[in-house]
């Protein structure tokens, strides 16, 4: 753990062994094909759909938060284990998920299903302190399966305040608008994880991920999390849902102390 912990606090990121039982990953899978088919166990419809049905089938398919639309997909966002490892990563007494993601990447290697360079920070200007990321593998992500990549010790770059672009696909133009400081290198690192593996980023940490060059989806789920040392700010337009919502437990669950 200790291990762990420095890596994650020396390199902005940080690579967990599987933290979810090989049943509930089993269970998943189909409840997020059928989310993304608009079927909603629970009656209640996501957040937001990055996708629409006229979308090729190379299209990367996104859903924020998918936790409202059925039980199986909350059980994964809040479970224990992932609290538990994101407290000790960063010291925290209380850790609660205010967002979740629902990502699959269709195979076939096309760059419709890239996501661009980004830090996370540039997406929530609604959080000052301590807000980061659990990227949950459920798939086997393997290198051809477009992994997300980590710039090694990126977040101690600053913020970049142009360049962050989610669904840009051209990687090689959009890396040019991030200027590498002096004396340091950027180094990219394949988040390489089996089923139920977690990752961990800072919220200043660059990633991206390229096409899926296998046969299969990969599919996995991003979990934004903060611990007891932030502040939401309020009045953010269009935003404030991630923060008005804090003592929702299906939209925000807390899933570390409390």
């Amino acid at each position: 753990m200790n291990e762990l912990r420095a890596r994650y606090e020396a390199e902005g990121f940080c690579l967990a062994p599987p933290l979810l039982p090989p049943d509930l990953i089993e269970r998943v899978i189909p409840r997020m094909d059928a989310v993304i088919r608009g079927e909603y166990e629970t009656g209640r419809p996501p957040h937001a759909l990055h996708f629409s049905p006229e979308d090729g089938p190379d299209k990367l398919r996104k859903v924020d938060q998918p936790n409202l639309c059925d039980r199986t997909i909350l059980e994964v966002a809040s479970h224990p284990a992932i609290g538990k490892l994101a407290a000790d990563l960063t010291g925290a007494k209380m850790v609660q998920v205010w967002a979740v993601q629902l990502l699959v990447k269709p195979p076939g290697g096309s760059a419709a299903g890239n996501v661009g360079w980004h830090q996370d920070k540039y997406y929530w200007p609604y959080w000052e302190g301590e807000v980061f990321t659990a990227w949950v593998a459920v798939s086997d992500v393997r290198a051809d399966s477009g992994p997300m990549r980590f710039v090694r010790g990126s977040h101690r770059w600053g913020y970049f305040e142009d360049g962050s672009d989610f669904f840009e696909p051209d990687h090689d133009t959009q890396q040019q608008a991030f200027r590498v400081p002096d004396g340091a290198v950027w180094e990219e690192v394949p988040a390489i994880l089996p089923p139920g593996g977690v990752s961990f980023h800072h919220s200043l940490t660059l990633h991206a991920s390229g096409p899926n060059l296998s046969t299969g989806p990969r599919r996995s789920f991003a979990l934004h999390m903060r611990t007891e040392k932030s502040r939401p700010i309020f009045g953010t337009p269009g935003t404030d849902y991630y923060v008005t919502n804090l003592d929702d437990p299906v939209k925000a669950p807390v899933i570390f102390g409390g």
